[in-house]
């Protein structure tokens, strides 16, 4: 079932995210929802708080940018088997040079801008099966967890921006919380005026 994406300013997006275990009701069908919602709106990535839950969920499927040829060969197989579910996940450790990607962000239609993120992480991670893994990865996939991971934590990308980035995009921020996009997609706006 295609879930709709919760809009900036909705608090939600500001919550730390709960663990949660496997008793979780429900556990699968929120995890094939959520896959579903992602590939409808075309994303390469979806956080539960994204569609108004509050725990440590996210999944990743990072496949669309092994296309790239831009990319290095190596970076290419990587990205194209880089499609998993993150349960109670934490980043461990950051490491290597700060570098920009320019990110969007689901909740956030048509709002791009360069983000400066670490090169290198260490994670820890249960799966759906409730496995636990300890990995490093770098890159574009470690980019693409950082942007998901944050959304655990109740942080978005925009507030990775200088303060004259925030205030050239604040009134798109604003039109976004009402309603006022059309993003091509289901989409839950906090402050949508009712007609």
């Amino acid at each position: 079932m295609i879930l709709p994406i919760v809009a900036y300013g909705d608090p939600v997006l500001r919550k730390v995210g709960q663990e949660i275990d496997k008793d979780y009701p429900q556990l699968e069908k929120l995890i094939s929802d959520m896959r579903e919602t992602m590939y409808n709106a075309q994303g390469v990535g979806l956080a539960a708080p994204q569609i108004g839950k509050a725990i440590r969920l996210f999944l990743i499927d990072a496949s669309p940018f092994a296309e790239d040829e831009e990319l290095e060969e190596e970076d290419r197989n990587v990205l194209k088997d880089f499609n998993r579910v993150f349960i109670n996940a934490k980043i461990i450790k950051e490491e290597g040079d700060e570098w920009a990607f320019n990110e969007g962000c689901l909740s956030i239609p048509d709002v791009r801008e360069d983000v400066f993120r670490q090169e290198t992480i260490t994670i820890e991670y249960q799966d759906e099966n409730f496995e636990k893994h300890t990995e490093t990865i770098s890159g574009l996939a470690a980019r693409v967890f950082q942007h998901e991971y944050d959304h655990i934590e109740g942080v978005l990308f925009t507030d990775k921006l200088s303060s004259l980035k925030k205030r050239l995009i604040k009134k798109k921020l604003e039109n976004i919380s009402k309603g006022k996009i059309n993003a091509g997609y289901r989409m839950r706006f906090p402050n949508a005026k009712r007609r």
